[in-house]
């Protein structure tokens, strides 16, 4: 669903300041050209097809999937998926091991109004073209109750899937069962503290690195097999909705997507360790802070004014919150 709050605070940011183009755009990114995305809210590279990424959009759409060509930004396949109920809140999208994309249908703006969430798995196709594909439907619920997540990672290596619930103090990753189950009910349990209002997440291709994304910045970590350890902070790019991130099929960039009638992926260089050869690969710049000991909150130690027009446009978001709650009587 369309967050009006947000949207003001992107519109003032992007009136605000207007960044140039330089080296932080990286060498990659596309703008969506299909009419029917306007709400892109998750993001994932093939695999199996170099250059293409597959993305959807968040509700009021139905059950499809898009795989959008990042040298064109048009869509190349829209895959339909047939075996699963009518979609609430589809959120995220990852790629797990053997070429097998999850979706997740885990939004609940309302804070705890669905009592359960969904997980959809479903075999990426072979052949770019537009097919029904049968998918498998998980049913989710939390150990400490209903909530509202935007994020959707499966570890590359052994298919576990994990979800960041958002919230704007600060959230946690969960982590389901060691292999989800289609005939039963799938527990999700907290394993660690998050410390972003989460709007997507990715793992690197390699397994080691987990990239968090907000509205106004984001955090790295060291996977470690769901252990994670706080690395650093992403150098997000201002967008006027941030809803996505995805690694690179090669984990060299991260790609950041936002909301919107032909909306625009960036892409930045990823932090260091999210390759096998980071050592002679590495990022020439711009991708994060290696320090872990900032808050999250802002774009990057090296945005400058960038980060003075965040911290702002933060505080637009907050205040218009502030009235909204005044308004209720909260």
């Amino acid at each position: 669903m369309r967050r009006p709050f947000a949207l003001l605070a992107g519109a003032l940011l992007a009136g605000a300041c207007a960044l140039p183009a330089s080296a932080a755009d990286g060498d990659q990114g596309f703008t969506i050209k299909d009419p029917r995305i306007t709400e892109s809210s998750g993001l994932a590279a093939s695999r199996q097809h170099p250059g293409i990424y597959w993305t959807h959009n968040d509700s009021d759409d139905g059950p499809y999937l898009y795989a959008v060509d990042s040298a064109t930004g048009k869509t190349v396949a829209t895959v339909t998926l047939r075996g699963i109920g009518s979609p609430r809140d589809v959120e995220a999208i990852s790629m797990g091991p053997d070429n097998q994309l999850y979706v997740g249908d885990i939004g609940d703006n309302f804070h705890g109004r669905w009592p359960y969430v969904w997980i959809y798995r479903l075999p990426e196709p072979k052949t770019l073209k537009d097919q029904t594909i049968t998918a498998t439907q998980y049913v989710v619920k939390y150990s400490d109750g209903p909530r509202d997540a935007e994020s959707l990672v499966v570890d590359p290596k052994t298919g576990r899937a994990y979800i960041i619930d958002k919230n704007e103090d600060g959230g946690h990753l969960y982590e389901g069962p060691a292999e989800l189950s289609s005939s039963g009910t799938n527990i999700f349990r907290p394993v660690a503290t998050v410390d972003l209002w989460a709007t997507d997440a990715a793992l690197s291709p390699n397994g080691r690195q987990l990239a968090v994304r907000g509205y106004f910045g984001g955090i790295y970590y060291d996977w470690n097999g769901g252990k994670i350890k706080r690395k650093g902070r992403l150098d997000v790019p201002l967008q006027g909705q941030g809803e996505s991130v995805s690694y690179s099929v090669d984990g060299t960039k991260l790609l950041y997507g936002s909301e919107g009638a032909e909306s625009s992926v960036r892409a930045l260089d990823a932090p260091k360790g999210s390759t096998d050869a980071s050592s002679s690969k590495s990022p020439s710049g711009g991708g994060g802070s290696d320090s872990g000991d900032g808050d999250g909150a802002g774009s990057g130690g090296n945005v400058g004014m960038g980060a003075v027009v965040v911290a702002l446009g933060a505080a637009a978001l907050f205040g218009v919150r502030r009235m909204r709650r005044k308004g209720d009587g909260a």
